[in-house]
């Protein structure tokens, strides 16, 4: 795959309006965008289908997390707004996964519509293992606790799953190649780290086996978001680095 289809630009902004204008800085540049709770929420659904028409993978991020039966209903209404990627949080459990990809796959056959891959969310990039243990009660070091989320999101029918650069060699080496890793956390050397705790490069991300990154405000918040877009290329291909 190309650098530049790799990259999943977040639409972390409040309108359909601001979202549009990076859209069409950003045109035929990368691979497509990722529509969060922000967006989505403000806008409302039909967000979804009218960035689809522009062009270019949407991955609608909402991490369903609750009982299987409600995120069920929740995955068969989204099927319809024709989104590639859509996930749910996999610390819902064994079961809410599977409740969703056999929703998903009931409301494509029945509607007829392209199933969208399903990931599911393991920790989040924010997270520190201190907090995961400390704060949330989560047992295990960051690595454990994403690769038995991963393993179970595996048992459950999901597509892949969302993790932060830090763990994709061990889901690569216990899943396989074909197991899809979207990973957030991606920062370009020298930017800023925001809120972001677990990260690496878009560079360092690729070479350890990520199929897409989602990057944000590097992007979106550049002076010029294609000339942004173009240096991260550039630093994927450079075989010299």
């Amino acid at each position: 795959m190309k650098a530049a289809n790799r990259i999943l630009v977040a639409l972390d902004v409040d309108t359909y309006a601001e979202a549009k204008r990076i859209v069409d800085q950003l045109q035929d540049g990368v691979g497509g965008y990722k529509v969060g709770m922000r967006l989505f929420y403000r806008e409302g659904p039909q967000v979804v289908p009218r960035l689809a028409e522009r062009g270019g993978l949407v991955f609608l991020d909402l991490k369903m997390h609750d009982i299987p039966q409600t995120v069920a209903q929740a995955t068969r209404a989204l099927i319809s707004l024709g989104a590639d990627i859509v996930n749910v949080h996999a610390s819902g459990g064994l079961d809410m996964m599977k409740a969703a990809v056999n929703a998903a796959r009931e409301e494509a056959d029945r509607t007829g519509i392209r199933m969208p891959r399903l990931l599911a969310v393991t920790v989040l990039t924010s997270l520190t293992a201190e907090a995961l243990n400390n704060e949330i009660g989560v047992c295990g070091g960051t690595d454990e606790v994403v690769l038995r989320w991963a393993q179970l999101a595996w048992r459950a029918g999901m597509d892949g799953v969302v993790c932060s650069p830090r763990e994709i060699l061990i889901i690569r080496a216990a899943l396989g190649p074909d197991f899809l890793i979207v990973t957030p956390g991606v920062r370009p050397t020298g930017a800023a780290k925001d809120d972001q705790k677990r990260i690496a490069t878009p560079r360092e991300a690729v070479r350890l086996g990520a199929d897409y990154l989602v990057i944000g405000r590097p992007i979106t918040g550049a002076s010029d978001p294609r000339e942004a877009v173009r240096l991260i290329v550039e630093d994927i291909d450079n075989p010299m680095v």
